[in-house]
């Protein structure tokens, strides 16, 4: 019975590989040399100077932790990620109540140069007593 007539599966036998740097030429060459070779890697090769294999790198790094390396990696972690939602959301509320701020100096001003109360709300969107009390 077939699950699916699209899907085929390719095994992949590492000790089969034997190009070397000099010979990649596609990118599925690249990351089954990165694959193969990444335990013998001492610095970062020039053939993957590209963000995506940095990225790996950066998690092949990580994996290598220890159990209290990697506890401190993930307290430090979530120390950054709260102090971004904590910066990301002060700027975000900045950007309402600069909004609203906005909305009540225009509205200070057309109060100001006599225009009706009514098109002062519509335009800015305040209500009409919010508007009588500036």
């Amino acid at each position: 019975m077939v699950f699916y007539d699209k899907l085929t599966y390719i095994y992949l036998e590492m000790p089969n590989f034997k190009l070397q740097e000099n010979q990649l030429t596609t990118r599925l060459d690249q990351w089954l040399f990165f694959i193969k070779n990444l335990e013998d890697f001492q610095t970062i090769p020039n053939i993957f100077s590209d963000h995506v294999f940095n990225k790996a790198f950066e998690k092949a790094e990580i994996a290598k932790f220890g159990p209290i390396e990697m506890e401190q990696y993930e307290m430090n972690l979530k120390q950054y990620r709260d102090y971004k939602n904590t910066i990301d959301t002060a700027f975000d509320d900045g950007k309402v109540e600069g909004k609203i701020e906005g909305k009540i100096e225009t509205a200070i001003l057309l109060k100001k140069l006599g225009v009706d109360i009514h098109i002062i709300s519509e335009s800015t969107g305040l209500s009409q007593f919010e508007i009588e009390k500036l």
